[in-house]
């Protein structure tokens, strides 16, 4: 037996023993996915660990998404096998910053997008993913608002809604606002008979080039239903193995070099191991930052 298969077996071992549900993003590596119990964006996971009855959650993903399985779990033990894993998206706002940044705007509701920490999420009205996003924009009552921390994301809701307003906070995905426009249109020479499908979290030069926009959830079950068997795919690689597994008979070329996390590839089989073995490393969050954060997140399950 190799490494990896009795790495496998002691996980799936140690998860009866724990009592515990894996979690994995799309973006985490191959292995991971394989083994996880449940793999899907922000919105899927957030909606699916809320819904378990399992006594211990291990998030497979970066540290927003194991605090926002805490804040709606809190009943429950949280644990990221990898305490360093961040989102350099969420880090580009702070609580302090959003206070600051709502003081200048009075008056205007605040719409977060889940990749933010729970201090600003307790600074905001309402969190959104980008699986949810418009949705609940648009059947949210309050006509203008703050968007943190994502600038593409927002101005994407705000094209699709021209009846509401948005401010945005001049924050991005590192990732997905370094794919240029050149690099897919070059794509597209190289494969004229592909549909591009990106994420909204691309800049706006790269969507008005894309045959779909979407979520990452969206982008997998576009590439599914399509009858087209080429796709240009302009989020991050780690989606490309549930794509290829899904669908074997279609082909599929990433959009651009720059569409890795490295955050999210930092999770492997040992520190699975490791992180359910000794239950580490478990998440907490502040009691009076969690009460408030928690609204917000209700919120968006209850709208979205």
């Amino acid at each position: 037996m190799d490494k990896s298969k009795a790495l496998m077996q002691e996980i799936n071992q140690l998860k009866k023993e724990r009592d515990a549900i894996i979690a994995a993003h799309y973006y985490q590596k191959d292995e991971i996915q394989e083994i996880a119990d449940i793999v899907g964006d922000s919105y899927l996971l957030a909606k699916k660990c809320a819904e378990s009855d399992k006594s211990v959650i291990c998030f497979c993903g970066v540290d927003f998404m194991a605090e926002s399985a805490k804040l709606l779990s809190p009943q429950k033990t949280v644990i990221i096998p990898e305490k360093n894993a961040g989102c350099r998206m969420a880090d580009m706002i702070t609580g302090k910053q959003l206070i600051k940044f709502k003081a200048k705007n009075p008056g205007r509701k605040v719409m977060c997008y889940i990749n933010t920490t729970a201090e600003v999420k307790a600074e905001s009205d309402i969190c959104v993913t980008s699986s949810n996003a418009v949705k609940i924009a648009k059947n949210y009552e309050a006509k203008d608002f703050l968007f943190v921390p994502d600038m593409n994301l927002g101005r994407y809701i705000a094209e699709q809604l021209p009846e509401k307003k948005f401010t945005m906070w001049e924050g991005y995905c590192p990732t997905h606002h370094l794919v240029t426009a050149e690099e897919i249109k070059n794509s597209k020479k190289e494969h004229p008979g592909a549909k591009i499908a990106v994420h909204p979290e691309c800049t706006k030069e790269v969507l008005e080039l894309a045959d779909f926009t979407g979520s990452t959830q969206a982008i997998l079950d576009y590439v599914i239903n399509s009858d087209s068997r080429e796709f240009i795919i302009g989020t991050e690689e780690g989606i490309l193995y549930q794509m290829k597994k899904q669908c074997p008979e279609k082909k599929f070329y990433l959009a651009s070099s720059s569409l890795i996390c490295f955050n999210m590839k930092q999770i492997d089989l040992e520190k699975l191991r490791d992180s359910l073995k000794y239950l580490e490393h478990q998440v907490e969050v502040d009691e009076k930052i969690a009460e408030k954060a928690s609204v917000c997140l209700e919120e968006m399950m209850r709208y979205g």
